[in-house]
């Protein structure tokens, strides 16, 4: 975990090395925003509760406290980015490129980005910058890294763009139409609806054959599409206020406070009280002058030129 209390650098840059022995490798959940840059290698990522392959040349984006765990198919070579927010917010960066719903929080799409060759030529080329001012440790680095690595989270929403577009694999959720329907509907009533049985009735399908889509298109189950939902708009409530956790699992739906709580620690590692006691000291309470509204989650990747978000 990034503390620093302890002299930690909020933004940090290694070489990914995965070999294909057959043992699964699993790092340790951070509070960092994490980019992964795989080179070469395939295998398969276990996000959260969803198993997303992955080939040369593609990203993975995760998100502060996120479970992870890589099978490596071949061996892996490529590079980790890593950075907290108090490096660079992406609650409030994603307003200039889209980046945050469309790379770090779209659950639709996938976390995984298959890039061409010229965006993956630019990503590799910001990476080594990045790496060089990390180690140079030159005048205004810090600058010079942050100004490379918002160039990189640009050229990946972009090219998550183009691959929407067209239908390809940086857009899962047009891949079948009635998944744009449950984005819709979950969006809307995430809230209150916690059972696949709703979204199936309410989408004039069985919840085997809802369930079968999503596990098919999107790597995980409804169920836990439905957890992420809640469990993104817990945590932003958590981070930007100070409502008291009651009363942000009412607003979710849980009226037993314990059980969202366990349900909560089991997908961040964390309890709530801690997540929000925890970096609001490390952010020194930047984090609760932010708005408190809910948190969105684009229906597609703006385009980088658009200032709206």
């Amino acid at each position: 975990m990034y503390d620093p209390r302890r002299g930690d650098e909020a933004l940090t840059s290694r070489p990914l090395v995965l070999d294909a022995d057959g043992s699964p490798y699993e790092p340790a959940r951070t509070n960092r925003f994490a980019v992964y840059r795989i080179d070469s290698g395939t295998g398969s990522v276990d996000v959260d509760a969803a198993r997303i392959p992955f080939g040369p040349r593609s990203m993975l984006f995760c998100v502060p406290y996120q479970y992870l765990r890589f099978v490596p198919d071949h061996d892996v070579a490529g590079e980790v980015i890593e950075f907290h927010a108090n490096f660079l917010c992406i609650e409030t960066f994603h307003a200039e490129v889209g980046c945050s719903g469309a790379l770090f929080n779209d659950p639709y799409g996938g976390p995984v980005l298959p890039l061409g060759e010229p965006a993956m030529a630019e990503v590799a080329d910001l990476s080594a910058r990045i790496g060089r001012e990390l180690a140079e440790q030159g005048m205004a680095h810090e600058d010079v890294a942050l100004a490379y690595l918002k160039v990189l989270l640009v050229v990946a929403a972009r090219e998550k763009a183009t691959g929407e577009e067209a239908g390809g694999p940086g857009g899962a959720a047009l891949r079948h139409p009635v998944l744009t329907s449950l984005r819709e509907l979950i969006e809307a009533r995430y809230r209150t609806w916690h059972s696949p049985a709703e979204y199936a009735e309410a989408l004039h399908m069985t919840p085997k054959t809802l369930g079968r889509v999503v596990r098919e298109h999107l790597g995980t189950t409804l169920t836990d599409l439905i957890r992420g939902r809640v469990l993104t708009h817990a945590k932003w409530q958590l981070l930007h206020t100070l409502r008291p956790v009651k009363e942000i699992a009412l607003e979710v739906g849980f009226a037993d406070e314990l059980y969202f709580s366990r349900l909560f620690k089991k997908a961040t590692g964390v309890s709530p009280t801690y997540f929000r006691e925890f970096e609001t000291e490390i952010r020194g309470g930047s984090n609760l002058s932010m708005s408190s509204g809910r948190p969105s989650i684009p229906t597609r990747v703006e385009s980088a030129d658009n200032s709206n978000g």
